[in-house]
């Protein structure tokens, strides 16, 4: 077969291919769904055989050639040797050029009636359409079997023969369309230059989304075999009847081209060398087609078979060559803090199908499906955006004035705003110091002081002036200081009590107060009319933040007008924060430091 006629050949048949390569539409950045271009993928691999003519010694062989009248030319013979290229016809013959080298061929030893011509592939690859060009006459049986997980297992793609009921059993697809075996190659005419083609994408599957699991199914390949069974010689009438055949007992190949691409379910369109893969060198290698693909559509692997690390909020899914649809993998939620996430079914049904993704080692002392949230021990800065790395801060609550939280073994601060649960008797957004009216900083708290008005913080001796004192007493950070001249002392049961350790309902009854002098003839140390400005939950206690618009009562402890921090006392007998305490409420306040 001459050359002009292959190239028409080649072109038809890429024609057949060109609505795999071409699924996506015109666009080379891969806004819809994509495929890698097409190639030869013998083309820089090895191809297998048997045999080959001359591998053990220097061989004889002949081919004869019709007339356009079927009658044989005269034959023509020479000589094999697979060790000199000049005479050698080895297998890599029929995957170079067939522009550039139009008249290299591979052909078995002499007199073999099976034979066997195996391309290995180094990953998967989509194969589309085989085509062959025989020196020799065509077998009268042959079958092409493909392989999925490199050579372990093998099943046909298409069976041929002269008879495919006599030869396989088989119905022939001349006569019924879509039967596995054909008699439509396996004439012996023409003697030299006789064509096979197989069309994987054949109906039924032309129609199909090329990347479906059906086609998928069909296409993929990482193996390709062709058994040749039953050889076949020229049927032309020779000129001499009395010439004894010789020499013609071979199968010769001139082309053998694996058309198909880079396999990327539809999410790439440019492949390269597969790691560690070294290209057989030869002419034309650089056209060869690649094994990995350069993914896009927020894809990742060798085929862009999942999503990229980050980009796991919804199911994997291959693009639909068939609309154009990419099926990008959609980013997760992380708010900055992982660099990974993956896909959990359970929570994307829980979301209605919205969003599946849960984010892995949350970073910088967060936590939560998105790292929505700071770790136990840490609080949000308000002043930072939640996505910068030092947005969770380390809670800095005083080891010993600091309690510890019901089921926990370690102190935690208030995640929203860094405020510590603090002691009884302890003070401080850090729980540093004494309340008003306590001392002795130590592992139970603070005690209150047996005085009518302020004592020492550290040794508890009674004030003896009356001027005005301060509202709070600081003490040393981190030193526990207890009263060494009085014996060891322990909370009782009731004082210790508070809101975060009682395991009851809390219930505290709000009042609606009468005149605010009748509190002035009770036992109270002071009696004051004031305006809440803030108040703080601290477990253990409540601190309020007032001011103070009159003092109606006083006794020893001199107080004034103006903004002040108050510590009701009621949480230490009824196990809560009482009373309830509205900001921005104006009423009088009383309180006893008996």
């Amino acid at each position: 077969m001459g050359s002009c006629a292959r190239l028409l050949l080649l072109w038809g048949c890429t024609v057949v291919a060109a609505g795999l390569s071409g699924v996506a539409g015109a666009s080379s950045r891969c806004e819809k769904a994509c495929n890698p271009r097409m190639g030869n993928l013998a083309l820089g691999r090895k191809l297998w055989a048997d045999t080959t003519c001359g591998q053990n010694a220097t061989e004889l062989y002949c081919f004869y050639s019709e007339n356009t009248d079927l009658t044989c030319r005269q034959p023509k013979c020479d000589k094999c040797n697979a060790a000199h290229p000049h005479l050698a016809h080895l297998p890599s013959a029929m995957a170079d050029s067939s522009f550039r080298f139009p008249r290299t061929w591979w052909q078995s030893a002499e007199d073999v009636h099976r034979e066997k011509i195996q391309l290995d592939l180094e990953a998967e690859f989509y194969f589309t359409h085989l085509i062959m060009v025989f020196k020799s006459p065509r077998p009268a049986a042959m079958v092409l079997d493909r392989s999925q997980d490199f050579g372990r297992t093998w099943k046909p793609y298409k069976y041929f023969a002269t008879n495919c009921s006599a030869t396989f059993g088989l119905e022939d697809d001349v006569g019924k369309k879509g039967a596995i075996c054909t008699s439509k190659y396996s004439s012996p005419f023409p003697c030299t230059g006789g064509e096979v083609i197989f069309k994987a994408l054949s109906p039924p599957y032309d129609t199909e989304n090329p990347y479906s699991a059906k086609v998928q199914e069909q296409l993929k390949i990482t193996n390709l075999r062709v058994q040749l069974l039953k050889r076949q010689s020229c049927p032309c009438q020779r000129n001499d009847l009395n010439e004894e055949p010789q020499h013609f007992t071979h199968y010769a190949i001139y082309d053998f081209i694996v058309k198909g691409s880079c396999f990327c379910n539809g999410h790439a369109d440019q492949c390269i060398p597969v790691h560690g893969f070294r290209p057989v060198k030869a002419p034309g290698t650089f056209h060869m087609v690649h094994g990995k693909c350069m993914c896009k559509h927020n894809t990742a692997g060798s085929h862009c078979q999942h999503c990229a690390p980050l980009y796991n909020d919804r199911p994997w899914e291959a693009a639909d060559g068939k609309t154009g649809a990419p099926n990008e993998c959609r980013t997760c939620k992380c708010n900055g803090h992982a660099d990974t996430c993956h896909f959990d079914v359970n929570v994307w049904e829980a979301s209605g199908n919205r969003s599946g993704g849960v984010c892995d080692d949350c970073q910088h002392n967060t936590e939560g499906q998105h790292c929505q949230r700071c770790k136990p021990g840490f609080y949000r800065d308000l002043r930072r955006p939640f996505s910068a790395p030092d947005a969770c801060k380390p809670c800095s609550c005083h080891p010993v004035g600091s309690a510890v939280l019901p089921a926990n073994s370690v102190t935690f601060c208030d995640p929203s705003n860094g405020d510590c649960p603090c002691k009884p008797g302890v003070a401080g957004r850090h729980c540093d110091r004494c309340m008003v009216g306590y001392w002795g900083f130590g592992d139970y708290g603070c005690r209150p002081c047996d005085c009518a008005g302020s004592c020492d913080p550290i040794t508890g001796d009674c004030s003896s002036s009356n001027t005005d004192i301060d509202w709070y007493h600081e003490v040393p950070d981190f030193r526990p200081v207890h009263n060494k001249s009085e014996p060891a002392w322990e909370w009782e049961d009731a004082q210790g009590f508070s809101a975060l350790l009682h395991s009851g309902k809390c219930e505290c009854k709000e009042q609606i107060l009468g005149n605010a002098k009748a509190f002035c003839g009770m036992k109270y140390s002071y009696v004051l009319k004031i305006k809440i400005l803030s108040a703080h939950d601290k477990g253990t206690h409540v601190e309020v933040n007032v001011k103070i618009k009159k003092v109606l009562k006083s006794t020893k402890l001199k107080i004034f007008r103006g903004k002040r921090t108050l510590y009701p006392e009621s949480w230490t007998d009824r196990g809560c924060t009482c009373p309830i305490l509205n900001p921005e409420c104006k009423c009088p306040h009383a309180n006893s430091w008996e």
